[in-house]
């Protein structure tokens, strides 16, 4: 059996210069190092597989390097890089703190930190997981961190910034690390293919960068699986296969069909999906991710933002020419509903199936056919040929009068002696169909109505307004603080110009501007249909000042006016010597 090595470990980076998609943290390292401004503490933070504890190795090497290169590279040559680099270094220790997270194992650390180093000049200590630490851990790392010996250095690697003490990140130069992009991830898989002689085209190196989710470490163990599934010739169709990824093809058909207002079509390709065994939710979120290219494509200035493979950027430039801006924003609406959705519906399949319908109706609405014309009845006599609309225009055909007919009943043949009858506005006709515009459009003539005497309406008097007042107040039991107001405000009626006018007192400018915006017309309405009489007004005014009635507020006012209204309260206060205070 061959001594394999997996290509995360085999082509990991070993100096700042073959660091992938961190090249800022890597420049201010090295520059640390050549100027000597060592801090005595590094937080390196960041996403999985992005680089923190190899950056962490690459650094600790850098420090006790006898024979630095001209860009501050390890030499791999000094006794310090050799011994890092077989694993029997004394002055680089690593501490994984996912299971060495006890008070003991920091104690033992802390221990081993008065040692000097017995080859370089420092003792770096790489503490991976750092965030696993329990809380007494770091209470008891505390100190040492803020004052270690001048030849310890700490480098903490996490990937849960948030889970640190802020007592420890206020001890640490902090580096937040980057995903590695999609193209940074594809120059080195292409590098990787070159050196291990495997055929593989940039389309399924995308597929999967984009797998990996911005961490190097997975593309390298995608890659491994993919050459293990489909040898040192690797086919996209295969990729797709072993990765279980949806094939972009779909989204590029089912756009088609959106366009062409075509949902048999879309309505296949989804259940195609459904048949490879895909989730219907991944589907969807599929399309969104398509549409979402098809906008930055059609926007000019946002071609860095198309994460694609070059083969697919013509087609997606193509493709986004072709769809007008409102359906793509229309589009994403549909499926971002989708998405949120998804979840919620009794029927998933269907939910998707109805979206997947809005989709194709965006742009192409259904032809629905023309109404047939209404067939003339069978007993109707032949009409003669209508005479031409030159002659009379105001006069309705034979044909006409015979298409007015009901059906069913025969119209009448036309007399001589008939009396003249008042020629009718006619709807165009289109084809052998009536145009259901022009009969939406159609209007009735006028009836002549016979002259009717005018009406005079009796205005309620004074009092029999104000109960009709009281017993629209007590339509409002149900909300107590507006009955209170309507019933106990003070009410005054006066007539203007053949109106009544009634108009009823709120204490304060607040009640007012609510009552005149949200209840005046229905308060209005109301008191019309109570007294029957349209000529009823309501108005709304503010008692003044000098008219409002003080209500006793605190304990002392309350027992003062107590005894104003009772003697016999304030004898027995004056007998027994209370304090109303």
């Amino acid at each position: 059996m061959s001594d394999y090595i997996v290509s995360a470990r085999k082509y990991r980076p070993d100096s700042f210069e073959s660091l992938i998609g961190q090249d800022t943290i890597a420049r201010t390292l090295s520059n640390s190092i050549r100027r000597g401004q060592l801090a005595h503490a590094y937080l390196f933070c960041g996403p999985r597989g992005v680089g923190k504890t190899t950056t962490a190795r690459i650094f600790a090497k850098m420090i006790n390097c006898a024979n630095p290169g001209p860009e501050m590279e390890p030499c791999g040559k000094c006794e310090s890089c050799v011994s890092f680099q077989e694993g029997r270094s004394y002055c680089i220790h690593e501490l994984d703190a996912a299971s060495n997270n006890s008070v003991e194992d920091i104690k033992a650390l802390m221990d081993q930190v008065q040692v000097p180093p017995q080859v370089g000049k420092y003792s770096v200590y790489i503490i991976d997981e750092v965030h696993m630490l329990s809380q007494s851990a770091f209470n008891a790392f505390l100190k040492t961190l803020e004052e270690p010996p001048a030849h310890a250095i700490f480098i903490l690697a996490t990937t849960e910034k948030h889970k640190i003490l802020p007592t420890i990140l206020s001890r640490c130069q902090t580096y937040d690390f980057n995903r590695i992009s999609i193209p940074d991830m594809v120059r080195t898989l292409q590098g990787i293919a070159k050196k291990e002689k495997v055929k593989i085209d940039d389309k399924s190196l995308h597929v999967i960068a984009a797998k990996a989710d911005g961490a190097m470490r997975d593309a390298l163990t995608i890659f491994d699986q993919t050459v293990a599934f489909c040898g040192t010739d690797v086919k996209y169709e295969d990729v797709i296969r072993n990765l279980n990824v949806l094939d972009s093809e779909y989204s590029f058909q089912l756009v088609d069909a959106f366009l062409a207002g075509d949902y048999a079509t879309a309505f296949l390709k989804f259940d195609e999906v459904l048949a490879k065994g895909f989730n219907a939710l991944h589907f969807v979120g599929s399309l969104s991710e398509h549409l979402r290219n098809l906008v930055v494509a059609r926007t000019g200035g946002l071609e860095a933002l198309l994460e694609v493979p070059d083969s697919l950027k013509q087609r997606y430039q193509e493709q986004a020419a072709r769809c007008p801006q409102a359906f793509l924003f229309d589009a994403l609406g549909v499926t971002i509903a989708c998405e949120t959705g998804y979840k919620a519906a009794v029927n998933p399949r269907l939910h998707i199936e109805f979206a997947l319908m809005r989709l194709c109706f965006l742009i192409a609405k259904p032809a629905y056919p023309a109404a047939p014309a209404p067939a003339a009845p069978v007993s109707a006599p032949a009409a003669p040929a209508p005479a031409p609309a030159v002659s009379r225009p105001d006069t309705p055909s034979v044909a006409e009068k015979k298409a007015d007919a009901p059906s069913g009943v025969s119209a009448p043949a036309p007399a001589s002696a008939a009396p003249a009858e008042k020629p009718r506005r006619r709807a165009p006709k289109t084809g052998s169909a009536l145009s259901m515009s022009a009969i939406m459009e159609e209007k009735p003539a006028p009836a002549e109505e016979a002259p009717q005497a005018s009406v005079e309406v009796k205005l309620p008097d004074d009092e029999a307004l104000v109960a009709k007042w009281k017993e629209l107040a007590g339509q409002y039991s149900a909300k107590p603080r507006l009955a209170s107001m309507l019933s106990s405000g003070k009410v005054e009626v006066k007539e203007e110009a053949g109106v009544k006018v009634l108009d009823f007192f709120v204490t304060n400018d607040s009640q007012k501007q609510w009552i005149e915006e949200k209840m005046l017309r229905e308060l209005e309405g109301k008191l019309r249909d109570l007294t029957a009489c349209p000529k009823v007004n309501v108005q709304v005014s503010v008692v003044p000042m000098e008219e409002v009635e003080k209500v006793p507020y605190m304990p002392e006012e309350k027992a003062k006016d107590l005894m104003d209204k009772d003697p016999a309260v304030r004898d027995f206060i004056a007998t027994m010597g209370l304090d109303t205070k």
